[in-house]
């Protein structure tokens, strides 16, 4: 855990065995950081977990940020979304670089036969990484390459209480189906050859990442591609969306973007493919002189990028043509 030394740090805690495991891990190694709860409202024992919190909090000083789930309608991805737009209001107004969060090996697993079954590329399998950049932090999962049964197995020889959430039993929600169903058993009997399987994930992820680059001007984002290919576009789009607009696109949009190839998505992410490039910004809206907009069509400059293209000076302007003249990334 040397990365989140001389760090601030936030842990999103629940109470349950992952978090609290992390929570007691963090201490033996000396990490300093904060919590972060909510409660969703779903369940009595709520109130015990945030009065844990709490105690825990008091206890080895550290900050503690509470909210509470009013809304009526109640989903996986509602609760993630409010989850992470709770934990990056908190992280902007106080500042701090890393978010914590206490995924392991059994999460992982659940979050690969879940794309698995949906249909989806390496990036998409490989799922969580242990360090994830966005915009303004890092997320940061230490707990990846333990099992649940490890982590329970730390709590209970070191006698740490810890609270176990009854709807994560409940098979309504997909990823429950997928736990009790697979993932459980598959952690159970094959773990070892798992941990190795993702490990040659991520390889096979970094050698994707040399086939493309990402540069920034102003607020354009260029994606040059050594390769043409599809999958690879989408994947380094995917990539700039999700890191720094914190946009996640689903497979309809992804062929939408590969079929259009000049488009606004979510009504803000103006998306255009040029040769070997691919510009990604938000939508910017300006009346085009008339001798610009002739130098775009000679061109043929994707129609949903050209007002960010003419926010650009003359000298930026040339470096974009000639990023794309060059044969090397």
């Amino acid at each position: 855990m040397q990365f989140l030394k001389n760090k601030k740090n936030l842990l999103g805690f629940s109470g349950g065995v992952d978090s609290t495991a992390l929570f007691f891990k963090l201490l033996e190694n000396n990490i300093d950081f904060d919590i972060a709860i909510i409660n969703y409202n779903q369940r009595k024992e709520a109130l015990k977990e945030i009065e844990y919190a709490k105690k825990l909090a008091k206890l080895y000083n550290k900050k503690i940020f509470i909210s509470e789930f009013k809304q009526k309608k109640f989903s996986e991805k509602i609760a993630r979304d409010f989850r992470y737009n709770f934990f990056e209001e908190i992280i902007l107004k106080n500042s701090y670089e890393v978010l914590l969060t206490a995924h392991q090996l059994n999460d992982k697993c659940e979050w690969f036969l879940m794309q698995f079954c949906k249909g989806a590329g390496t990036k998409e399998l490989f799922g969580m990484d242990k360090i994830e950049f966005r915009k303004n932090y890092v997320i940061y999962r230490p707990l990846l390459k333990y099992s649940k049964k490890d982590l329970i197995e730390f709590l209970e020889k070191n006698n740490i209480k810890y609270f176990i959430d009854k709807t994560n039993f409940d098979t309504k929600f997909k990823r429950n189906y997928f736990r009790k169903n697979f993932c459980d058993k598959l952690i159970k009997e094959f773990k070892n050859g798992i941990k190795r399987s993702f490990d040659f994930l991520k390889n096979d992820i970094e050698i994707f990442k040399n086939l493309y680059e990402i540069k920034k001007i102003k607020d354009l984002f260029i994606i040059k591609f050594k390769i043409d290919n599809e999958n690879l576009k989408i994947k380094a789009i995917d990539e700039v969306l999700k890191k720094e607009f914190s946009l996640l696109i689903s497979y309809k949009t992804k062929l939408e973007i590969l079929q259009k190839k000049d488009l606004v998505i979510s009504h803000k992410i103006a998306i255009g493919f040029w040769n070997s490039l691919v510009f990604i910004s938000k939508v910017k809206k300006t009346t085009l002189p008339k001798k610009f907009k002739e130098f775009c069509r000679i061109n043929k400059f994707p129609k949903n990028i050209r007002a960010n293209l003419y926010s650009l000076n003359e000298f930026e302007l040339k470096e974009v043509i000639e990023y794309e003249k060059t044969n090397n990334l």
